[in-house]
């Protein structure tokens, strides 16, 4: 069986996090798409699932458009969307999330 393992460091993954952070902020969110897939591709470049390093795929567009879909719903269903909106999230990280020896 072959290992998997997260080969990050924890000063790299501070500066994706700060850096995402300061860019958010600056930005007043505007850029927080952008900021998010930036630190799921260095988490997913850094992990290795049964010997095979995974590569995320996802775009700051294709997120900000999930964003704007899900802030409609949240409206729309008066909060009640918010719920879900987390398992959402991470449906689409999953979904944009491959192994690097594939193209998709």
């Amino acid at each position: 069986m072959r290992d998997s393992y997260f080969d990050g460091g924890l000063l790299e993954l501070i500066l994706y996090r700060l850096l995402g952070f300061l860019v958010t902020l600056f930005t007043l969110g505007i850029c927080a798409p952008w900021a998010v897939t930036m630190v799921e591709g260095y988490m997913a470049k850094h992990t290795v699932i049964q010997g095979r390093r995974l590569r995320f795929v996802g775009s700051a567009f294709g997120l900000f458009t999930q964003w704007i879909k899900w802030l409609l719903l949240i409206f729309i269903t008066f909060g009640i969307y918010s719920f879900w909106v987390q398992i959402k999230m991470k449906q689409w990280v999953v979904a944009n999330t491959i192994f690097d020896d594939e193209s998709f």
